[in-house]
């Protein structure tokens, strides 16, 4: 008798072996920016080390923890643009083991804390620039609310709620308005390299996650509940996501995953590496 958590459950969702050129095309394009986010961290990597920390007060400990975390939040992003997963459904563009929702999301989990920690460093200096209290308080509380929004995530992931995945986007939308409520209170005084992109970039941000995503998510729930969708215990959920996966290249099944997907795997990225810029 096979074993659930070992044999894995496979299928091809192509129809007489039709495949989207676009999501080939797509796919291509991920990896492709994943190779140069790899070489974009690597000359950051090259430029703290010649020449450590340059913002008064600095030190060079400091380049090199955010360097760290950005390694953490570049291969993630790298591994997932050549593995790109659509969790819920178990859908795939490559069959392999290491294409699983566990896996994935497993990564995914590294890699985002490695981004919130990015984050809290950076509000936490500006807190310490300007001696502002609510800045210091935003720059501990950043982390706590994305490893509550990754519990959200994996709720989501195991269960199948797409309810939870709404909450997850929820946070982190909240997350980066208060890191841009957090500059404007330090102000273009403090961190001047840093004010304007950083409210510009994160107020576009908090737009995109609660005109997109939130709604995208919480639309999906409202039509699984119209559905009468069965949802899984988390123990069933831990059995699915290590054992079944859809392999599919039908535009219709990552139209959606497209817009979030292409701006997380290169302006998310490139933030992270510019972050670790923003120390030399």
């Amino acid at each position: 008798m096979n074993d659930p958590l070992t044999t894995p459950s496979y299928r091809l969702l192509e129809p007489n072996g039709v495949r989207s050129h676009a999501v080939a095309w797509w796919h291509l394009s991920l990896r492709a920016i994943a190779v140069l986010n790899v070489a974009l961290w690597s000359l950051a990597a090259v430029a703290v080390t010649r020449e450590h920390g340059s913002i008064p007060g600095e030190t060079p400990a400091a380049c090199y923890l955010q360097l760290l975390l950005s390694a953490g939040y570049v291969a993630g992003c790298a591994f997932r643009s050549f593995r790109p997963v659509i969790d819920i459904p178990r859908i795939v563009l490559v069959h392999s083991r290491l294409s699983s929702v566990l896996i994935g999301r497993s990564v995914a989990t590294v890699a985002e804390l490695c981004f919130a920690a990015q984050w809290a460093l950076i509000l936490h200096r500006a807190g310490l620039l300007g001696a502002t209290s609510f800045v210091q308080a935003v720059s501990l509380a950043i982390v706590p609310l994305i490893v509550l929004a990754e519990g959200c995530s994996w709720y989501a992931v195991l269960t199948t709620g797409q309810r939870a995945h709404a909450a997850e986007n929820s946070l982190w939308g909240l997350a980066a308005a208060l890191a841009v409520a957090s500059m404007l209170v330090a102000g273009p005084h403090r961190l001047a390299s840093l004010y304007l992109p950083i409210i510009a970039g994160g107020t576009a941000y908090v737009a995109f996650i609660f005109l997109y995503d939130v709604p995208m998510y919480w639309s999906r729930w409202l039509v699984d509940q119209a559905n009468g969708h069965k949802y899984l215990s988390i123990a069933e959920g831990m059995v699915d996501v290590c054992r079944r996966w859809t392999m599919s290249y039908r535009w219709e099944d990552w139209r959606n995953e497209v817009p979030w997907m292409s701006l997380y795997f290169t302006f998310g990225v490139w933030t992270s590496i510019w972050l670790v810029r923003a120390c030399i």
